[in-house]
């Protein structure tokens, strides 16, 4: 890892929330592709799941899902429920980041793939009683259709109209729906 790379990680821990920002943004840049150097953030961003601030934890869950494409030790299988949890964070904004950025763990490969839908679906199912579970469903619903339009697979379509039809209220079911309006 470089310097200026490791410089960006050292300042997600900073209090200045502007170079914390910036390393924020340099990193999720630097994941967007594979990377030789997961391994050596790996296990610090995993403590960082449970790290006291709300911020930290949500940086951490994004860049874990950028960097589940520089991972061919799969790590990423073994760490996905910690990352789970991170979806009911007691600060709804910091769950909804992770939430929002799961999906890219789906496209990395097949394993990576049944795990997070398995782990999307269940978290849809025991939502229901949280204050926010219609945002938590549309965002699950959002991911499902983000890893279908990477991986072209007809099963994800499948099962995200059948989540759908769990959906009892008829003005929610139709807004699940049209986040896939345009799939034939």
């Amino acid at each position: 890892m470089d310097e200026n790379t490791r410089t960006h990680f050292d300042n997600l821990h900073t209090k200045d929330k502007d170079a914390q920002n910036d390393a924020y943004y340099a990193l999720m840049t630097a994941t967007d592709q594979p990377v030789d150097w997961a391994y050596e953030v790996w296990d610090g961003l995993v403590t960082d799941l449970s790290h006291a601030n709300n911020h930290v934890r949500a940086i951490a869950s994004q860049l874990l899902c950028n960097l589940a494409k520089s991972d061919p030790e799969n790590r990423i299988l073994t760490d996905f429920e910690t990352l789970l949890n991170v979806t009911r964070d007691e600060r709804f904004v910091t769950a909804r980041h992770c939430l929002q950025a799961l999906w890219k763990i789906g496209i990395v490969g097949n394993a990576q793939r049944d795990l997070l839908i398995t782990g999307l679906e269940r978290r849809y199912n025991d939502c229901i009683d949280e204050k926010n579970y219609t945002l938590i469903r549309h965002d699950i619903i959002q991911s499902l259709r983000n890893v279908y339009d990477n991986v072209h697979d007809d099963a994800i379509k499948t099962r995200a109209f059948a989540l759908i039809k769990t959906e009892t209220d008829p003005k929610y079911r139709k807004k699940y729906t049209t986040v896939w309006k345009d799939v034939k």
